[in-house]
């Protein structure tokens, strides 16, 4: 798509993102478009410059569960494209770091819900809260799910409908339900090779 063709396509939700979103968040940069989601809270959202957000976002902060405060913090990085369908919720803290592509239907969460007591529905128990990184220059593909804890480093490629929890290196291709490392970028023979599931290379 040509730079005019895009200008033109995206008009009409840039003009509306300006009016209806973009003054309600905590912090907004340059040239945000966001189209037609579900559910926005702005006050939660920090925003860098450069952000297309396609349609049927939820990207919740959750301030109150069960009578318990929450203070969520969630970062958009620059030049972040995100499609269709994200659902998105954070009690805590979720970042995502600049020039990251987000494909359709992809879940990103920190919170988890309690269900260790048995005489309590798990949707009616506590939150348990942990931080979620996803770093600059990732690419996730359809349908992948983060689940809290998880923290991405630069580089890393998810793999479509993968399950992703843990701590992945730098320049990672990770796919799978559980998600493993399948190949990382090898600095010494300055290629992408072949790993065990602990992201050692494989000889």
């Amino acid at each position: 798509m040509s730079e005019k063709s895009r200008y033109i396509r995206y008009l009409y939700p840039y003009i509306k993102t300006l009016i209806l979103y973009k003054p309600f968040f905590r912090k907004s940069g340059k040239h945000i478009v966001i189209i037609n989601p579900i559910r926005l809270t702005p006050k939660f959202i920090t925003l860098g410059n450069k952000i297309l957000i396609h349609n049927n976002a939820r990207i919740e902060g959750v301030s109150s569960y069960e009578g318990i405060k929450y203070q969520p913090f969630i970062t958009i990085g620059d030049n972040v494209t995100i499609q269709q369908n994200i659902h998105l919720t954070c009690a805590g803290n979720i970042s995502i770091g600049n020039n990251t592509a987000i494909a359709s239907n992809v879940t990103i969460s920190d919170i988890t819900h309690g269900y260790e007591d048995i005489n309590v529905p798990p949707e009616k128990q506590l939150l348990k809260i942990d931080p979620v990184v996803i770093g600059e220059n990732c690419k996730l593909f359809n349908n992948v799910v983060i689940l809290p804890g998880t923290k991405l480093g630069r580089h890393n490629i998810v793999g479509a409908n993968s399950v992703v929890r843990g701590v992945f290196p730098d320049y990672s291709v990770i796919a799978g339900a559980p998600a493993k490392i399948k190949k990382r970028y090898n600095t010494a023979t300055q290629g992408w090779e072949k790993t065990d599931d602990k992201g050692n290379f494989i000889k």
